[in-house]
């Protein structure tokens, strides 16, 4: 039987902006299956929306506590969404609204 799917949005504090945080978590939640987006925040920080199997989702979660070798994370906000972004992944613009 499938797992449920999934969707939550995440906000990651700490040195995550130009330590490859951003493709590193594109690559990652592509390898576990996952749909939804990232982009850096204007205050620092990273945000992403990760939506799929329960056991995939939980295991990127797991994964963005250490994020890449270079990343310093020190706080993970995780909240449950309802519903599922397009299906894909990518990294967004700040704004949110410019593809890169």
């Amino acid at each position: 039987m499938a797992d449920a799917p999934r969707t939550v949005t995440v906000k990651i504090d700490g040195r995550v902006q130009g330590v490859y945080f951003r493709a590193w978590t594109e690559q990652t939640a592509r390898s576990l299956g996952l749909d939804g987006w990232v982009c850096n925040r204007e205050d620092g920080n990273v945000e992403a929306v990760f939506s799929g199997p329960t056991e995939h989702v939980d295991e990127m979660l797991r994964r963005c506590a250490d994020g890449p070798p270079d990343a310093k994370v020190t706080k993970v906000t995780i909240t449950d969404e309802g519903g599922a972004p397009p299906s894909g992944f990518k990294v967004i613009g700040t704004d949110r609204w410019q593809v890169r």
